[in-house]
């Protein structure tokens, strides 16, 4: 998909390599995973999913689902786009049983900070592969 290629330019552009979080895309079918595309006029430029947890690892635990990719094209930034897709993936988490929203972002993503603070998130503790990275962030929010 153009939108996930173009979000692993920015991670190398921004980080010098791209995301190296192991992604299956079966863990965003659901009732485990969801997965939103918005399209402007018939053309795909937002997307963002979430996957579960559901054992205690790290800061992770039981009951978590984990926010992957989300990205808006360049173009179309600044008109609400993502907000609208986090506040979808926020609904599809609580209604499958999910009882918090984790995710990880990187200190040269200004825009995805604020986004995450102004939206309610709460920074936590690193897990998974970023737990002992200096440039990651993560963040919580329960639902």
């Amino acid at each position: 998909m153009k939108l996930i290629a173009d979000l692993q330019q920015v991670f190398v552009d921004r980080y010098g390599d791209g995301d190296v979080t192991p992604v299956d895309p079966a863990e965003f079918a659901p009732p485990l995973g969801y997965f939103a595309v918005g399209y402007v006029d018939g053309e795909p430029v937002a997307c963002g999913g979430w996957r579960a947890h559901d054992e205690a690892r790290d800061s992770l635990r039981p009951g978590d689902a984990e926010i992957k990719r989300m990205y808006v094209a360049d173009a179309l930034r600044g008109r609400g786009l993502a907000r609208v897709v986090l506040a979808s993936l926020e609904t599809t988490a609580l209604e499958a049983g999910r009882r918090r929203m984790v995710l990880e972002t990187g200190l040269r993503q200004p825009e995805a900070i604020k986004l995450y603070e102004s939206s309610g998130y709460a920074r936590i503790d690193n897990f998974g592969v970023y737990r002992h990275h200096p440039e990651s962030l993560c963040f919580a929010k329960e639902l």
